[in-house]
């Protein structure tokens, strides 16, 4: 799902949509699945505001004036408001305090900002995940880089090639990892030809600082021996990315 739907979405179930977008966006609930999802999924998840305000008991005023707006033309529901004494500000700022509408303004800004708090974070926590925390540059026989070891926060890791090799005819190329001497490199890739590849290092302790990854020659379908056997053909540490 796209972040413009998924803030569509939550835009209109605040109700900070007015006019033709209002209308379009009830009627692609109907048509669009995607849109209605997102709408249900913001619906509950805003659900919470709602059930953590405490019950309010309106008003007698408050409902003569919700009496007097529905009941007749804007022009004629202000006699009982123009019957009431002024009272200077202290009047203004009890007219404020019950009124629905600002009250209504109120949450829907604070609702907003929340929406737009949790849209940010959400965006910045995309962001991280996607940066490397670790990157192995892996050079050749003859020190050129040849190949760059990326590793991620949620553990994984891709082998992004800087120059073609594929393997002679009979042979594959394997890749490795070693962080433990005691335990020995193991095996995380195999290839006919250098790509970008993910490697396979589920089940294997989070990647550290100055972990080894090569990648060596080995007979078709990979190493006989579970250990490198072949020529290294690059190599390299890991270090932390800037």
């Amino acid at each position: 799902m796209s972040e413009d739907l998924h803030a569509l979405a939550g835009e209109y179930v605040l109700g900070l949509l007015a006019g033709d977008e209002a209308q379009a966006c009830a009627g692609r609930l109907a048509a669009d699945p995607a849109f209605a999802m997102a709408v249900e999924h913001w619906r509950a998840r805003l659900a919470e505001f709602d059930l953590s305000a405490p019950a309010q008991v309106p008003s007698a005023a408050v409902w003569d004036r919700i009496a007097a707006a529905t009941a007749a033309p804007p022009a004629l529901s202000s006699p009982a408001r123009a019957r009431r004494p002024s009272a200077g500000w202290g009047a203004a700022l009890s007219a404020v305090w019950e009124s629905l509408p600002v009250w209504r303004g109120i949450g829907l800004g604070a609702a907003a900002a929340t929406l737009l708090l949790a849209l940010g974070l959400g965006f910045q926590m995309r962001e991280a995940a996607r940066a490397p925390v670790l990157v192995a540059v892996l050079l050749s026989g003859d020190n050129r880089p040849a190949a760059v070891v990326n590793t991620f926060r949620d553990g994984r890791a891709e082998l992004i090639p800087l120059a073609a090799l594929r393997a002679p005819e009979g042979k594959s190329l394997q890749v490795w990892t070693l962080w433990d001497r005691a335990r020995g490199p193991v095996s995380v890739g195999l290839v006919d030809a250098l790509r970008s590849l993910d490697l396979q290092l589920k089940g294997l302790p989070t990647a550290v600082p100055e972990q080894l990854f090569e990648v060596t020659l080995e007979p078709a379908g990979g190493s006989p021996t579970g250990r490198p056997t072949g020529p290294i053909l690059m190599k390299g540490t890991a270090s932390r990315a800037l």
